[in-house]
């Protein structure tokens, strides 16, 4: 792909985000949702949550489940509960899998 066609299609994508992102606040007042629409949503975004914790504590194909992963995705759902920080729930994640690993917990 060329350069030039890269960059166009970088342009667009980052122009399409932009304007998608912005376009939340922008209609915050004008669009309102029935209640129950409201808490479905509210549900929906728990449901998949929970199936993305899922699907990466759990193994995949003939991968073997050691305990460091399932430990530092749980670290990260209990700094996630507690309302931490993004940065923070994720680097101790990582941290914990990470020294589990390092001290011979696959």
């Amino acid at each position: 792909m060329s350069t030039p066609v890269l960059l166009a299609a970088m342009g667009a994508l980052s122009a399409g985000t932009y304007a998608f992102r912005s376009s939340g606040p922008a209609l915050r007042n004008r669009i309102r949702f029935p209640e129950r629409a409201t808490k479905l949503l509210e549900i929906g975004a728990v449901v998949l949550l929970a199936a993305m914790v899922a699907i990466t504590t759990l193994p995949t194909g003939s991968g073997h489940l050691g305990l460091a992963l399932p430990a530092g995705v749980l670290v990260g759902g209990l700094l996630a509960w507690r309302n931490q920080p993004m940065l923070v729930v994720i680097l101790a994640a990582a941290a914990t899998t990470a020294a589990l690993r390092l001290f011979g917990v696959s």
